[in-house]
C-alpha cells in the first residue's frame, strides 16, 4: 500500500531527525559546559579585577552560554514534539498493510 509506505519513510525520517537532534543536544551540552567554567572564571577575574574591560567579559561569556542553553532547549522541544509525532506516527501504523 502506498500509505503504508509512505508512513514508513514518515517514521525512518522522524528517527534520523530525532537521532540528529539528539546529538545536536550532546554538543550543544558540552559547550555549555565549556561556558559555564568561562563564565565562572570570568566572574572571579571580574570580582577582582573590577574593571570595565573584566564586565564586557564576563557579559560576553555570559550571553555564550545563554544563547547555547537557549537553542538547547529549542532542540529538546523539537525533540519531544518528534517524538510525539513519531509515536502518533506508530500507533496508526499498520505494519502488516506493507506488501
Amino acid at each position: 500500500m502506498v500509505t503504508a509506505l509512505r508512513v514508513t519513510r514518515k517514521l525512518q525520517d522522524l528517527q534520523r531527525r530525532i537521532s540528529d537532534a539528539r546529538e545536536s543536544c550532546r554538543v550543544l551540552d558540552e559547550q555549555i559546559s565549556v561556558w559555564s567554567e568561562a563564565y565562572e572564571d570570568a566572574r572571579l577575574r571580574s570580582l577582582m579585577a573590577e574593571t570595565p574591560q573584566s564586565e564586557h567579559d564576563l557579559a560576553d561569556v555570559r550571553r555564550h552560554f545563554d544563547v547555547a542553553t537557549r537553542e538547547r532547549d529549542r532542540r529538546n522541544n523539537e525533540i519531544d514534539e518528534m517524538v510525539q509525532e513519531r509515536d502518533r506516527l506508530l500507533r496508526d501504523w499498520s505494519p502488516k498493510e506493507v506488501s
